[in-house]
C-alpha cells in the first residue's frame, strides 16, 4: 500500500519551496449536523478537525511546482475519508474557477473514498458540480493532471481522477470505483489498484513518490506551452539522399529490420519526453503506437507514433485522445506513421477496428492544431493512413506508402507470386512517386 501522508504533507513534497499559498474558503450557513439533521454529524466532524487539524476534506491552494504555476487540490484522507460534502464542493468550485481565471493548470491530488454518507444525495450532487468544473476548466483549454494516491474510489475516482487528462498514480494506491467494503467479496483485489489502472489503460503511469515531483513539474512545463508553428519533420536516420529505384526496392528497404524505428526518431527529435498511455476504454497498445508530448528545439511538441507492427483498436483511440488533448491546449502534433496495417484478427473486430479508426481519421481531421506526419517505414493501407496530416505528410527514403500491400493487391488480383514485384511498380508507392501524385508535401533526406 502507498504511504498516506496529509494532504498539507503531499502540497509539501510537490511545491517548489514557500510557493504554496491557500486560496479562501467559501462561507456557507451552517446547519446542525448537516443538511440532513444526522444525528453527531457535528461531533463527527469536530473530532476529524481536530485530529487533522483542517476543516473540511481538501485544501485547495495555488504553488509552483518545477516552476509552474497551478491550483492544487489536495484531499485529507484523515478527514472523514477524504469524503464529499457541500463544503467541499464549494471548495472545489472555487479552485476550478480560480484556474479558470488565472489560465492555470488544474492538479487534483485525490484521497477520498467516496461521497459523503451523512449529507446523503446532497453529498452526491457534488460530483455533478465537479463535473461540470472540470468540463469547463477542459472547454477553456487549461490541463488538469490528476495523481491517485491512497485510496482513489467512488466519485472522486470517476471525476476527479479519471476525469483528468494525464492520470499519475502512486505505486500500491487502492485505485477503483468500488471501494474495499463495497465490492464484491469474491473480487480480485488486485484489479483494483494504481497498477491494474495503467494496465487496463485507464491511468497513463505509476510514478515513485521520489519521482513525482520531477514527474508533475514536467507534464505541467510540457502541457502549458502553445505554440501555432507546425512541428518540423525529422530528418531521416536511415539512408539518406538515396531514393528506392522500383517499388519493391521501397518495400524491401521499408521492412528491413536494420531501419531505425519510432524510438529512435524519437529520441532524436526531444531532448525529453513523457508519455501517455491507455485509450480510457479499458485497452492499451504499447507496442503498436507511442505517444505523448516533448520538447523540440525549446517548444512543446506531441507526439502519436507507429512502431511498425500492425495497429490494434487501442493504439488507435489512444492516438485520437493524444491529438484531441494538444488540439484543446494548443500544441502542435507529429505523427510517425509506420505500421504494415491494422490489426485484422477477430479480437482486433470485437475491440472496434473500424469504429477506432474512424475516431482517429475524425480527431486528425478537425484538429485545429497543426499536425506534422512523417511516413518512416510501411504505410499501409488505411491503417497508416489514419495517422497521416491531410497536405502535411513528408516521407523519408527508406519508406512507401499504399493502397495495400503488393501481396495482397496480387492476390485480390488472382496473379501469381512473381508477378508481386510487378505490382508494387503499378501502385507508384515509393516516395517519390507519392509525391508526384501529389499524396504527399515531400522527401526528408532525398
Amino acid at each position: 500500500m502507498a504511504e498516506r501522508l496529509s494532504a498539507r504533507a503531499v502540497v509539501t513534497a510537490l511545491a517548489d519551496d514557500a510557493t504554496f499559498a491557500e486560496l479562501p474558503v467559501p462561507a456557507r450557513p451552517s446547519r446542525p449536523d448537516g443538511p440532513l439533521a444526522w444525528p453527531g454529524y457535528d461531533d463527527s466532524r469536530a473530532r476529524a478537525a481536530e485530529r487533522t487539524g483542517e476543516q473540511e476534506s481538501v485544501v485547495c491552494g495555488t504553488a509552483r511546482v518545477g516552476g509552474t504555476r497551478a491550483v492544487l487540490i489536495a484531499f485529507e484522507f484523515g478527514f472523514l475519508g477524504g469524503s464529499l460534502g457541500e463544503r467541499t464542493g464549494d471548495r472545489l468550485e472555487a479552485a476550478y474557477a480560480y484556474a479558470r481565471e488565472r489560465r492555470l493548470p488544474v492538479v487534483p491530488l485525490v484521497a477520498t473514498g467516496g461521497s459523503r454518507m451523512q449529507e446523503g444525495m446532497l453529498a452526491l450532487t457534488q460530483l455533478q458540480r465537479v463535473a461540470r468544473q472540470s468540463a469547463l476548466t477542459r472547454e477553456a483549454g487549461l490541463a488538469q493532471v490528476a495523481v491517485l494516491r491512497d485510496p482513489t474510489t467512488g466519485g472522486g475516482w470517476a471525476t476527479l481522477g479519471a476525469g483528468a487528462d494525464v492520470v499519475l498514480a502512486l505505486p500500491g494506491a487502492q485505485v477503483g470505483f468500488a471501494g474495499s467494503r463495497v465490492r464484491p467479496a469474491d473480487a480480485d483485489p488486485a484489479a483494483y489498484t494504481a497498477e491494474a489502472q495503467v494496465a487496463a489503460g485507464a491511468a497513463d503511469a505509476v510514478v515513485r513518490p521520489e519521482e513525482l515531483r520531477e514527474t508533475l513539474g514536467r507534464w505541467l512545463r510540457l502541457l502549458t506551452c502553445p505554440s501555432v508553428t507546425p512541428a518540423p519533420p525529422p530528418e531521416p536516420l536511415g539512408e539518406s539522399g538515396v531514393l528506392p529505384v522500383t517499388g519493391w526496392d521501397a518495400v524491401r528497404r521499408a521492412r528491413s529490420s536494420r531501419r531505425p524505428r519510432a524510438t529512435a526518431y524519437l529520441d532524436a527529435y526531444f531532448t525529453d519526453r513523457v508519455a501517455i498511455s491507455g485509450d480510457r476504454c479499458g485497452g492499451t497498445d504499447p507496442d503498436g503506437v507511442l505517444c505523448g508530448f516533448g520538447t523540440h528545439e525549446g517548444r512543446t511538441v506531441a507526439y502519436a507514433a507507429q512502431t511498425g507492427t500492425a495497429t490494434r483498436p487501442a493504439g488507435y483511440r489512444t492516438a485520437a485522445r493524444l491529438i484531441r488533448l494538444a488540439d484543446r491546449l494548443g500544441i502542435p502534433v507529429l505523427t510517425l506513421v509506420d505500421t504494415p496495417g491494422a490489426a485484422n484478427d477477430a479480437e482486433a473486430e470485437r475491440q472496434g477496428a473500424g469504429a477506432a479508426i474512424a475516431d482517429l481519421f475524425g480527431a486528425v481531421a478537425s484538429a485545429g492544431t497543426p499536425v506534422t506526419t512523417l511516413v518512416i517505414g510501411e504505410g499501409g493501407s488505411g491503417g497508416a493512413l489514419a495517422l497521416a496530416a491531410p497536405g502535411n505528410t513528408w516521407a523519408t527514403p527508406d519508406s512507401y506508402f499504399s493502397v495495400i500491400a503488393p501481396e495482397l493487391a496480387a492476390a485480390i488480383l488472382k496473379r501469381p507470386p512473381r508477378e508481386v514485384e510487378a505490382t508494387a511498380d503499378q501502385l507508384r508507392i515509393r516516395p517519390q512517386d507519392l509525391v508526384e501524385l501529389g499524396v504527399i508535401r515531400g522527401t526528408v533526406g532525398g
